[in-house]
């Protein structure tokens, strides 16, 4: 059994009930503790912690970092959180529910300036950084063993000691072998923690928890799973792979890979994406619906391919529109489930399209993005699409064909419409 302390990140493979360099009692055993190289780290109740970094009389305060009595709670500290504050609170529930809390505007400024401190420290152990936002981040910690002198374990708990001495706040972090594991082992021992969670062990242990435990799994999911007689993730092993793929589709192979602690994605060494989008200016202006409604088909599987290509989808949907007198106009909505389907930008941003146009305005630009990105996970069964399986489905194969024969191998009714409207135009322009 392998002992890692937490005080000093000396790594011994005795029994130990106290750390034979510092006296520390702060061990972390796990007999894969030495094995494991992907590691998930979090700041815990990072702008709170920052606040109370710099005004220690708020210490041993509840704190909340938010806008006004109309705001949001940004995040709040684990005092407040005992009172059932959380973030994306309204304000005024979480003063309800802890009325002495003290209330701190956000400072952004302070926040990028301490990730920036936590990022550089990361670097310098590992080129494969993948930062999820400001406050975590995964790292890939394979082969820095010879280069440091010292295992991914106690290169991480000597992390955790300097940002803790030069940042000023505290870090959990989570080891394991994959992204999945790794995440859901950091928020096993918070805040100041450091867990270890094997994949051999994994299907035990989350065994017990409720689908709505699984990273990617929400409340309307994992709502119907219950109603389909899914509890637990021991309900989702004992399913086994097929018969989830019937019932869920995409969803389902997520689904069983997660609950078997399954994670194949890697730890993508890339600066947080804030977006994806993409858009059109047209050679004459249109006010025909009909006319923009194909381009804004071709812009949404434009942006739905640039998604899929970086493995990201997003929970905010906007549509762009320019006017022939340079005005720009945008549009969005929140899903209840992020996409990166074509089809299902198409269905949500058509309606917005329709309302844009009924002014009878002329356009010069169209365009679609999205935001709030999180790590693609497959297609949800309860989308605003009712269909999302069947054209989940028919979109993968899509996208296959035309990686293997060229974007012209498939096209859709709106799609071959729009190249005959190009060609007509180019023939008229030669003629002329």
């Amino acid at each position: 059994m392998a002992n890692l302390c937490r005080s000093c990140a000396a790594l011994s493979v005795e029994p130990l009930q106290h750390c034979r360099d510092c006296g520390s009692a702060r061990l972390v055993s796990h007999p894969d503790l030495a094995n494991l190289s992907i590691a998930h780290l979090d700041c815990d109740a990072f702008f709170a912690a920052i606040e109370k970094r710099d005004a220690p009389e708020l210490k041993s305060k509840p704190v909340i970092v938010g806008g006004g009595k109309r705001g949001v709670v940004a995040t709040c500290c684990y005092i407040a959180r005992l009172h059932g504050v959380r973030s994306a609170m309204p304000m005024f529930k979480a003063l309800k529910a802890c009325p002495d809390a003290v209330v701190v505007k956000p400072n952004g400024a302070k926040y990028s300036e301490a990730a920036r401190q936590i990022r550089a420290k990361m670097d310098a152990l590992t080129p494969l950084v993948q930062a999820v936002s400001i406050d975590e981040a995964y790292m890939d910690l394979s082969g820095t063993t010879s280069l440091h002198g010292a295992s991914a374990a106690s290169l991480l708990a000597r992390l955790a000691l300097e940002i803790e001495r030069d940042v000023g706040i505290t870090v959990s972090i989570g080891l394991s072998s994959n992204k999945f594991l790794a995440k859901t082992a950091s928020e096993m021992d918070k805040p100041r923690g450091f867990a270890v969670l094997s994949p051999e062990e994994a299907p035990a242990f989350l065994a017990p928890h409720s689908p709505a435990y699984l990273h990617g799994v929400g409340p309307k999911l994992a709502a119907k799973l219950k109603r389909d007689g899914y509890e637990t993730v021991a309900d989702l092993q004992a399913a086994g792979l097929k018969t989830l793929i019937r019932a869920y589709g995409e969803t389902g192979q997520y689904l069983h890979h997660r609950a078997n602690g399954i994670d194949h994605r890697r730890v993508e060494a890339h600066g947080e994406r804030k977006s994806v989008s993409s858009e059109t200016t047209f050679d004459t202006d249109i006010a025909d619906l009909s006319a923009l409604t194909d381009r804004l088909w071709q812009v949404c599987e434009k942006t739905a391919r640039r998604a899929k290509a970086v493995e990201v989808e997003g929970a905010v949907v906007v549509l762009k529109l320019k006017t022939s007198d340079f005005k720009t106009i945008t549009r969005r909505t929140t899903l209840p489930d992020p996409t990166q389907l074509a089809r299902s930008l198409f269905e949500i941003t058509r309606p917005m399209l329709a309302r844009e146009t009924a002014s009878g305005k002329k356009f010069r630009l169209i365009g679609v993005g999205l935001s709030e990105l999180a790590d693609a996970r497959g297609d949800r069964v309860d989308l605003v699409d009712p269909g999302v399986e069947k054209r989940a489905a028919a979109e993968r194969a899509t996208d296959a064909a035309r990686a293997k024969f060229g974007d012209g191998a498939v096209l859709t009714g709106r799609a071959l419409r729009y190249q005959e409207e190009r060609e007509v135009r180019r023939s008229s322009q030669k003629r002329g």
